[in-house]
């Protein structure tokens, strides 16, 4: 039933408001270990909805939590009431000034979004989190965020210039800098904002002894009001309440355009790899590192680096350490001069080495060589996320921690003093340059002893800050997880006077309440233990067993939200599109965990509003690589589906592409008869309103010669590198068969004799469409005529990646039980390694000259190859051709996702996700360079959307060769 609060936002606010279910759990939880349930959820489009929000929720006495990208480690973007995500509309780059460096941003604007703007002028923003491609400016100024080169830019407090901002009662202000003269012209006002520009200072006054004691001497904190920025204001300082509302959490005003200063970006930035034996041994090279200038000094201990080792994603770390390393330390230096940064490379390598510190420093220069240690770095959050097992997860309750770093190792060894008392474990990694270190420990939240045993040590690390003269919140602010320890860290009077702020900004205590100040205990609101009944049972067709069934698989997600990431890699190409919470893969993994805790969970999981959600997943499999928790969205989605159809029946065109490689054999068989419908506008238009196909799509051509038959009329002969099989697909079989021909007869010309699988559909595209029934009794069938029809160990390739790979994937997950299963997957493998073996050996001679000499191409890649097994082989193949300029594009999922590109309702998303980095890149390209893709979808979407001819890249291989086989 609609409420009354949900009816006047909806009469009062032109962006969405939602108050269904679904979206309230969504919304409900953060990167943090907290969860509650908010009233509803409003999506501002500008100012005015923002104060009309901020008005209505007072007038009914509902909290307002502001959100941005939800990257909250210590629970500041949960809570009860009305949650506005200020990131969904609010994120335009209103104004970017070159000149005078000020960039003027909405709150939802991501870090790396105005880092690209600025790039152009050579300018950045200084503050670099490690969830710069997520995380919002208004986030950020909520927090307060600083990142690894805080040493040389410090902290987001330092770069606000001015806020446009709604105050609690909904009128607007505009905080900046002023002189003592003009702050008594606003305080004449009788307005909130004058009240605020006459009581505040008095209070400032009145305890100016209690802020310059009570506030923590190191520099870098994020945690209570800074009332020791407003200090000492007067003629000679002028009252600047807009830095003093940075890292107020969204408890005092709400953002809603921040002007920042920006910095000259570094021409250069080079790095020194220290390798030690020990983490203790790391950190104590720290100073020596200090002494040399750096813009940062990062430590990573082993935890991480073998996580990275474990992910396509990350594993390329591993191929430029030397040894086995207990942990690295890297250093930073940034410039304009190459020498002088080259030679500072050599100075701390020198000093380590001549105190004794590590075994080995790496030199990395190039952007190239760093890539793979900045993109670990910046994902080590959620590798050691993805560490937890069941319930057991790395927490974040003292990872926030910050001393002075002369006293860095002292005060860690105490630390893990403490953890091994507690017989706790934990990955260490974080600033050293700014003494802290993001320490995690793995705790069971469901385990009221771990919840105590978290409690305990929370108190005895802080006080063991207090020895140290450090800080409890260093960059990520207090939230739930640190607020309730603020009175024992600032002492009463200063926390009293924290408590009148409040009161004052905030008569009504609505805005976001519980934080800071009248905070609840730090155990209160756990998301593990609180928030999820126990799962009840339910049947499913794949195998979810090894991550605790379905909602274990969905439940993995710990909300660190790099799924939201909109540059760079695949994932989530629907969300990239519409920038909506549950079209991300948190989202629709939340929405999932929902669903699975209902008493009924069948019965939710054929529920409209979920099906609504999952709609728009395209299944590109990005989620499994990209993903550090290796949430498997595909596979949850196909099984949702499964359990939909149970309850609802399933659709005829899920039949129909459920049924393609049926219909390709048939279209194969009466071409090119079968090919005249597609080219007929009425037929187009009534298969779109009956089926729901769109008309404007191409449809494929069939092959009457087709990769079966080409097959008969070929004499195999043995082969002196043995037998391998080829996979015949459902699509390049009987639609392009020329590539599987070229695939082969390269084979051959490489020495292996070549036997065609034809006999069976692997079940991809039932899969696609929740038919698992189908998909297994396929899948059975394939699995077992490759294991009894095909030589033992004899290799098993194919040229379409959503084919090949599902019999490395979801073939297992159909077929736990069947012994055949793993053994064809064990045989599975990437056709382009064996051609690039043939190469390299001299079994395959590619002709130094070819037409292709000269020329250009560039490299689309499979979502499911990426997701499986990356490109690195394909590229490899690719650069073999002698004269051949490679390049890779980032260019994301192509949008087609077999047939989601050519269903009615899901066309204009392809297309837009096709048109965000794919089409782009290609446009930038001369009409006279090549295009290659791997997949059948990708190369259909690159001709309709981008009007390019895409070749397969065995094709351009086979074209090097030349001549007949």
């Amino acid at each position: 039933m609609t409420s009354l609060l949900e009816e006047t936002l909806r009469a009062r606010i032109t962006g969405e408001v939602a108050f269904d279910d679904y979206t309230r759990h969504l919304f409900s939880r953060d990167a943090s270990m907290y969860s509650i349930m908010p009233r509803g959820v409003v999506f501002p489009v500008d100012q005015e909805d923002v104060a009309a929000a901020v008005a209505t929720a007072a007038e009914f006495g509902v909290p307002v939590v502001p959100r941005g990208a939800g990257t909250s480690l210590a629970g500041q973007t949960v809570g009860p009431g009305l949650v506005l995500d200020l990131s969904r509309h609010m994120n335009r780059i209103v104004a970017l000034d070159p000149v005078a460096r000020i960039a003027v941003v909405e709150p939802g604007v991501v870090q790396d979004q105005l880092n690209q703007a600025a790039a152009a002028h050579g300018l950045m923003f200084g503050p670099d989190t490690s969830t710069s491609n997520r995380a919002t400016i208004g986030g950020m100024v909520g927090n307060n965020s600083a990142g690894s080169g805080s040493l040389t830019f410090g902290m987001t407090i330092d770069h606000v210039r001015a806020l446009d901002v709604v105050l609690a009662d909904g009128s607007t202000a505009r905080l900046e800098p002023v002189s003592e003269t003009e702050r008594q012209r606003r305080a004449e006002a009788d307005t909130h904002e004058g009240r605020i520009y006459r009581e505040l200072p008095e209070l400032v006054t009145a305890h100016e002894d209690a802020i310059a004691k009570g506030m923590p001497l190191f520099w870098r904190r994020a945690c209570g009001y800074r009332l020791d920025r407003l200090s000492g204001f007067g003629e000679d300082k002028p009252f600047d309440l807009a830095k003093f509302v940075v890292g107020a959490e969204g408890t005092l005003v709400l953002a809603t355009r921040i002007e920042v200063d920006l910095v000259p970006k570094p021409k250069k930035t080079v790095y020194a790899v220290g390798h030690f034996e020990t983490t203790h041994g790391a950190i104590s090279a720290t100073l020596d590192a200090l002494s040399c200038g750096p813009h940062q000094v990062e430590m990573m201990d082993k935890t991480i680096l073998d996580l990275s080792r474990r992910k396509i994603e990350y594993a390329d770390l591993g191929n430029h350490l030397v040894g086995d390393p207990e942990a690295l330390l890297f250093v930073s230096f940034s410039g304009d001069d190459e020498t002088v940064l080259a030679a500072k490379l050599d100075e701390v390598a020198a000093l380590w080495e001549r105190n004794g510190r590590g075994y080995h420093t790496l030199k990395l220069v190039t952007a190239a060589e760093q890539a793979a240690l900045l993109k670990v770095r910046k994902s080590s959050l959620g590798l050691l996320m993805a560490a937890g097992e069941g319930t057991k997860r790395p927490l974040a309750f003292i990872e926030d921690t910050a001393v002075d770093p002369e006293h860095l190792a002292e005060y860690t060894a105490r630390f893990k003093e403490i953890l091994d008392e507690h017989r706790l474990e934990a990955g260490f990694y974080g600033h050293c340059s700014v003494g802290c270190l993001h320490i995690r420990p793995f705790v069971d939240l469901t385990d009221p002893a771990q919840v105590d045993t978290m409690r305990a040590v929370a108190e005895k690390i802080k006080d063991l800050v207090a020895e140290f003269g450090g800080v409890n919140s260093s960059e990520h602010g207090d939230g739930l997880a640190r607020s309730e320890f603020n009175r024992e860290i600032f002492g009463d009077e200063l926390y009293e006077a924290m408590r009148q702020v409040k009161k004052l900004f905030d008569p009504a205590g609505t805005m976001n309440p519980g934080k800071i100040v009248d905070a609840p205990s730090m155990t209160e609101n756990l998301r593990d233990r609180d928030a999820l009944p126990p799962a009840p049972p339910l049947r499913t067709m794949l195998s979810f067993e090894v991550v605790g069934g379905m909602r274990g698989a969905a439940d993995r997600c710990m909300n660190i939200g790099l799924c939201r990431k909109t540059t760079g890699g695949v994932i989530c190409p629907s969300y990239q599109v519409t920038l909506q919470e549950e079209h991300s893969t948190r989202g629709r993994a939340n929405a999932l965990v929902k669903a699975l805790s209902e008493p009924d969970p069948k019965a939710a999981l054929g529920g409209e509003r979920l099906h609504e959600i999952l709609d728009l997943c395209l299944m590109c499999k990005a989620c499994k690589s990209e993903c550090p928790m290796s949430v498997d969205m595909a596979s949850l989605k196909a099984e949702t589906l499964h359990q939909h159809h149970e309850e609802h029946g399933t659709p005829l065109r899920s039949r129909i592409f459920g049924s393609i490689r049926f219909l390709n054999r048939l279209g194969s068989a009466t071409a090119p008869l079968s090919n005249v419908p597609g080219r007929i506008e009425p037929l187009r238009k009534l298969m779109e309103r009956t089926v729901g196909i769109k008309a404007e799509r191409p449809l494929p051509k069939f092959a009457r010669e087709n990769l079966v038959r080409w097959s008969r009329h070929r004499v195999t002969a043995p082969g002196a590198a043995g037998t391998v099989n080829w996979l015949a697909d459902s699509f390049t079989t009987f639609t392009e068969p020329q590539i599987g021909k070229a695939a082969i007869e390269l084979l051959e010309s490489a020495g292996w004799a070549v036997e065609l699988a034809s006999g069976g559909c692997c079940g991809r595209s039932s899969l696609s469409k929740g038919l698992l029934d189908d998909a297994k009794k396929k899948a059975t069938g394939l699995v077992t005529s490759l294991a009894r029809d095909t030589e033992p160990g004899s290799p098993i390739v194919g040229c379409e990646p959503s084919c090949v790979f599902t019999l490395r994937d979801e073939t297992l997950a159909l077929l736990p039980d069947l012994p055949e299963a793993r053994q064809v997957e064990a045989r599975v493998r990437q056709v382009e390694e064996l051609l690039v073996e043939a190469i390299d050996d001299g079994r395959l001679n590619l002709p130094e000259r070819s037409w292709l000499s000269g020329r250009r191409v560039v490299f689309h890649g499979h979502c499911h190859q990426k997701a499986e097994v990356g490109t690195a082989a394909t590229m490899a193949l690719l650069r073999r051709i002698p004269g051949l300029e490679v390049a890779e594009i980032d260019s994301g999922c192509c949008g087609m996702a077999g047939s989601f590109g050519f269903e009615a309702e899901h066309y204009e998303t392809s297309m837009a996700v096709g048109r965000d980095r794919l089409f782009p890149a290609l446009e930038r390209e001369p009409a006279g360079t090549l295009v290659a893709a791997t997949g059948v979808s990708c190369r259909q979407q690159i001709f309709h959307g981008a009007g390019r001819t895409a070749w397969h890249p065995l094709e351009l291989v086979r074209e090097a060769l030349g001549g007949p086989a």
